[in-house]
């Protein structure tokens, strides 16, 4: 399995630059590019990163899906001078030629395919390109929106040419439509591309009727072409995470790409005068780390758009650090989706429920009046011209709140990752990295342990195990390491005893996932722990709202979990924001090696990363592979999902309509 993380950047494409006044071009300035590298090495992400060099993209690569005549246009700009660059530019929309415009371009494409190269070829696990000029507006014969090549579906042809790859995944955040990438593989079923857009109704640019939710695609390439339209600015971190869970992720799992590419463009974060949206820097981690489960972890990142320089270059960081496998921060802001995003998202999943069978059981049918038609209609048809109001006051303003906002949320890192307590006969299979819980219990936690479970007093390795499992659920709180992992014969005790003693460290939000059979009686009552329990037997308690039983039914020939983890568990898990993680693996267990590894990675999003997971000794087979996911290593994509059985997906919808008013992260209609 490859590792590690690359950065493809060179500076010469700074030179590519507006010489006229244009206020539509002036915000596409090569400090979009610089900076990012520079915040980056502030970081000391630089050196962490394998650094790819770039070349040129050949005739040949470029022509996978410009034309001829086309780059014949872009190659002639070399040798104008600045009259006649400005006549070339004016043939297309926002745009700007410069004489190393064509030199950069090539630049921006061939860097692009050396880093999808380094992921392919298993030099590295995913990575990153720094590029200018952008390029998922332009289109076969025409550059558009500041882009020139289309260096994303450049690479995604590429990919497909040179490694026989058969399905890519194209995930376009940018704030505007990459409409130059849907009309390239809008008939092609080997692409799904995925872009949430600005688009208020159509009047904001590219201002194209495809933009809509209901351009699927046409012909074989019929659902293979996914728009979220935001129709108000404003947009926020718990907007752009519900499309994520209720949209993308159970469609990408059932495509199953070979390769994840990502149109990076960061206007739409915080502080952007194009985007006008709310998304913080770390919306951008959660957004990377739940894609680095797709195509056994292959995902490269290519810059696009972001044009407020602070929020552009601390996005990017939070992208690279979450490649690299650091712990994520805490995603900020309420986590309640606004109506016009539900409204969207209700839209796309109703135009895709012919094409997508984790879609095929939901009960669709678009909105017919949208809450920001009535009142746009009453504001009037305001203009959007495709100019940024770039407002200095509050770009500043932007400035100040980022410096203070990346200094509260981003976690301390301890210099041990995950500490294990186990027996010395199983830590052959663990990971090398990981610290073997040796001190053992100190006198305090030892009392602790025999107040709680006397009868245990004289059994000295129950004993041992769980002063052990304090000391290392103490060393998590403590920040000292980030994640522990503990093998225990008592596992419903173990969990009860740790929850208690959540309580004695003062901890506020605790959930706890325990997977298989389940014995605990603790108090739910003051919402200071939040207890899921998945399991194949039908439980007697009635389900509250923080007691959930999920009673997943078994089926050999069905191993998708999809509708469970993005469906329930995510959304509540987010909406509940908890302070630590605890993960228990009872006996029973119905969800297997992969469904557990991939459970325990994808909450590593929650909690700055702060995971407590208890085995039963039962179980103990699971320990290398529960390990992995802890130590930051990604859990990666377990094939094509099946759709799972009709009475789990019925169960999960059940339980969506009677807490999502509690979760308001289960909410995905408008209706």
């Amino acid at each position: 399995m490859a590792s590690g993380t690359a950065l493809v950047y060179d500076d010469e494409m700074t030179s590519h630059k507006l010489l006229w006044e244009d206020p539509i071009c002036a915000i596409e300035i090569p400090e979009r590019l610089s900076s990012c590298y520079k915040t980056l090495k502030c970081y000391n992400l630089v050196e962490r990163c394998l650094s790819i060099p770039v070349r040129e993209g050949t005739e040949d690569e470029i022509t996978l899906v410009h034309s001829l005549d086309y780059l014949e246009v872009v190659k002639n700009t070399q040798r104008m001078s600045e009259e006649e660059l400005r006549k070339a530019s004016a043939n297309y929309d926002a745009v700007f030629f410069h004489p190393t415009t064509y030199r950069c371009a090539k630049l921006a494409v061939g860097a692009t395919l050396q880093l999808v190269d380094a992921v392919m070829s298993g030099t590295t696990r995913n990575g990153m390109a720094l590029v200018r000029p952008p390029g998922h507006h332009s289109q076969r014969n025409a550059a558009n929106g500041f882009c020139v090549f289309n260096n994303v579906a450049i690479a995604a042809k590429y990919t497909q040419r040179k490694y026989n790859v058969q399905r890519v995944l194209i995930v376009d955040w940018d704030v505007h439509h990459g409409q130059g990438i849907q009309y390239i593989f809008e008939e092609d079923p080997s692409v799904l591309y995925f872009s949430w857009h600005r688009f208020e109704h159509q009047r904001f640019w590219p201002s194209l009727r495809e933009s809509n939710y209901d351009a699927v695609g046409r012909g074989k390439g019929e659902g293979f072409n996914i728009n979220v339209p935001w129709n108000k600015v404003g947009m926020k971190n718990s907007d752009y995470l519900a499309v994520f869970l209720h949209v993308l992720l159970p469609v990408a799992f059932e495509f199953d790409p070979e390769l994840v590419l990502v149109s990076a463009g960061y206007d739409s974060g915080i502080g952007d005068p194009e985007g006008q949206m709310s998304a913080t820097p770390e919306c951008f981690a959660h957004l990377t780390h739940l894609l680095m489960h797709l195509a056994k972890g292959k995902l490269c990142l290519v810059l696009e758009g972001g044009y407020h320089l602070r929020s552009l270059s601390e996005s990017v960081c939070m992208t690279i650090k979450t490649l690299l496998g650091d712990p994520l921060p805490s995603l900020s802001g309420e986590m309640k989706p606004c109506l016009s995003a539900l409204e969207s998202m209700h839209d796309v999943r109703a135009a895709h429920k012919p094409y997508w069978k984790c879609l095929a059981c939901e009960d669709l049918t678009p909105v017919k009046d949208l809450s920001t038609q009535l009142c746009q209609l009453e504001e009037g048809e305001a203009v959007q011209p495709g100019i940024p109001l770039v407002n200095q006051q509050k770009a500043a303003k932007t400035d100040k709140f980022l410096e203070l906002h990346m200094k509260e949320i981003l976690p301390l890192e301890p210099s041990v990752r995950t500490v294990v307590a186990v027996a010395e006969r199983n830590a052959d299979v663990l990971p090398s990295s990981v610290q073997i819980e040796k001190n053992g219990a100190s006198e305090e936690l030892k009392a602790i342990v025999r107040e709680f479970a006397a009868e245990f007093v004289n059994e000295e390795k129950v004993f041992n195990v769980l002063g052990n499992m304090l000391a290392v659920l103490e060393k998590i709180v403590k920040k000292e390491v980030t994640s522990g992992l503990v093998v225990s014969p008592e596992a419903s005790l173990s969990s009860s005893l740790t929850l208690k003693h959540c309580r004695n460290l003062r901890l506020q939000k605790v959930l706890c996932v325990f997977v298989g059979d389940m014995d605990m009686n603790i108090d739910l009552d003051d919402g200071k722990v939040f207890l899921i329990n998945i399991c194949g037997k039908h439980s007697e308690q009635a389900n509250t709202k923080y007691r959930i039983s999920l009673n997943w039914k078994e089926d050999a020939e069905r191993s998708t979990f999809s509708p469970m983890f993005f469906g329930f568990i995510l959304p509540v898990a987010y909406s509940y924001q908890p302070d630590l993680v605890i993960i228990v693996v009872g006996s029973n267990q119905i969800l297997g090696t992969s469904g557990i590894s991939l459970l325990i990675s994808l909450l590593q999003g929650l909690a700055q990363s702060r995971i407590l997971a208890l085995i039963q000794d039962t179980e103990v087979q699971l320990l290398g592979d529960i390990a992995k996911p802890l130590t930051g290593d990604i859990t990666p994509c377990f094939g094509t999902c099946t759709p799972a059985l009709q009475e789990n997906i019925q169960m999960v919808k059940e339980l969506q309509e009677q807490f999502q008013q509690e979760w308001k992260m289960l909410q995905c209609s408008g209706k």
